[in-house]
């Protein structure tokens, strides 16, 4: 397998080329998923001259049976839960309340971790493009997209540089668009498409969403 990108910024770059349509969108915002993300959209809502930020989700283990998602919460405070899990599990409403509280601080310590004291980006009503560096099996843009509606973003467009072309197509359905620069097959890992796949560090994410806020503060 030949890798397809250079690095995350080639990637993003990539995938800016074919997000152009979108940058005459208004109120249009770019959602990096940590920490992956967040370099590949830097260069996307560079290209769209759209504000960058980060976006959090963690997912809801069920208890006793982690592995299993209940649901999953987010940055700006949404909340979305499985109800089918819930009724089959018979999870009391205490259980579920202390995962989600413990889940709660977790996400509150990582957000202050990237994005310090500035507040979660608003979303409702805007266009939100939704970056990571590749998907698998798309469990967390799932619970991200699921985030994002239960906020009330206007139209969420999904954009990847590289994804699992069974994915890709069931992602179609729920959101309005899904942009996705290649889609082997075997996709393998995500990694084997670039030729540096690094991990992106705190400090890096931290660094973008600081250029770009200088840039559009």
């Amino acid at each position: 397998m030949k890798p397809i990108f250079r690095h995350r910024r080639d990637a993003g770059r990539r995938l800016a080329a074919r997000l152009g349509h979108l940058a005459d969108e208004p109120s249009l915002l770019v959602l990096g998923l940590p920490r992956g993300g967040v370099p590949v959209a830097a260069e996307v809502a560079a290209a769209l001259g759209a504000p960058l930020d980060v976006y959090l989700v963690r997912k809801l283990g069920l208890p006793g049976q982690p592995e299993l998602a209940m649901g999953a919460i987010a940055s700006g405070g949404a909340r979305v839960m499985n109800a089918g899990v819930l009724v089959a599990s018979k999870v009391s409403r205490d259980a579920v309340e202390e995962v989600v509280q413990e889940e709660g601080r977790e996400l509150e310590r990582r957000e202050r971790a990237l994005r310090g004291e500035r507040p979660a980006p608003a979303v409702a009503g805007r266009t939100v493009v939704l970056v990571d560096d590749g998907i698998a099996t798309g469990s967390t843009m799932r619970a991200a997209i699921s985030a994002l509606r239960a906020l009330g973003a206007g139209k969420i467009v999904l954009g990847v540089p590289v994804a699992a072309p069974d994915t890709c197509r069931e992602l179609e359905d729920e959101v309005d668009k899904v942009v996705c620069v290649a889609t082997p097959e075997p996709l393998a890992a995500i990694s084997v498409w670039y030729d540096d796949f690094t991990q992106t560090t705190d400090d890096e994410v931290r660094s973008a969403l600081e250029r770009a806020a200088a840039v559009d503060p």
